[in-house]
């Protein structure tokens, strides 16, 4: 079965990445991600990126270079999360459709989060 492409913003901001916290009801409770979701057919990964950004957070992101791509069989399916770097195109998200929680984390404070599966190989590249 061809896993489901899903793409993630790395967004780093006065030296702290951006973490969310799925809410209540969604697939993951509980668990923290950098933010984004599913591309659509016809999109290229920056443009899911930007519109899904856009959708939950309500801000314009810049999307910069590819950090890297892994397959992690989660949640009885295979998940292609390709993550993305980002920049604000303007103010500071305040609140999201899909995130009960959103904090702003130093690198190295990364790994003290619970992490939902497909976003671990990347939470390990930056926390070193």
């Amino acid at each position: 079965m061809k896993p489901l492409d899903v793409v993630a913003a790395v967004i780093v901001h006065g030296g702290r990445v951006l973490a969310c916290r799925r809410g209540e009801g969604k697939v993951d409770a509980g668990k923290w991600e950098f933010p984004g979701g599913k591309v659509e057919r016809g999109e290229s990964p920056a443009q899911a990126l930007a519109r899904e950004i856009r959708e939950e957070l309500g801000v314009d992101v810049r999307v910069g270079e590819l950090l890297r791509s892994d397959v992690t069989d989660a949640a009885a399916r295979s998940i292609r999360l390709t993550c993305l770097a980002a920049t604000l195109a303007g103010p500071r998200p305040t609140a999201s459709t899909d995130h009960d929680r959103m904090e702003w984390v130093r690198p190295t404070e990364l790994a003290m989060l619970d992490w939902a599966m497909p976003d671990l190989p990347m939470v390990r590249e930056i926390a070193g």
